[in-house]
């Protein structure tokens, strides 16, 4: 059975070294909000709160149970290439997605 949401490698080793600088207890928070070019946007945060009930926990990557539902068989990945480096959510179910990479739409 697959997960509903996975991490790469290159992901985890990624957020684990972000998290060295952020306070205790800290966790990324992986979300989906309205907006953008496509009609939806990604939004990942450091979050200090405690996760809420219905949220989903993916070792220390924490997504509330809305945002789930968009990111469904989808992966945080961590991609570096010649010039760049950033998380990639690579998304099968998202039809078109901006020039910029940061917004979709279902």
């Amino acid at each position: 059975m697959s997960q509903i949401f996975t991490i790469s490698e290159s992901a985890r080793g990624r957020i684990a070294h972000l998290l060295a600088t952020e306070p205790a207890g800290a966790r990324l928070r992986v979300a989906v909000e309205g907006g953008g070019c496509s009609g939806f946007q990604y939004k990942l945060d450091f979050d200090t709160s405690a996760p809420a009930d219905d949220d989903a926990l993916f070792g220390e990557v924490v997504v509330d149970a809305t945002s789930l539902e968009y990111l469904k068989d989808s992966m945080l990945d961590y991609v570096e290439s010649l010039g760049t480096a950033s998380f990639e959510i690579r998304n099968p179910h998202a039809t078109a997605k901006c020039g910029c990479g940061n917004s979709f739409s279902l």
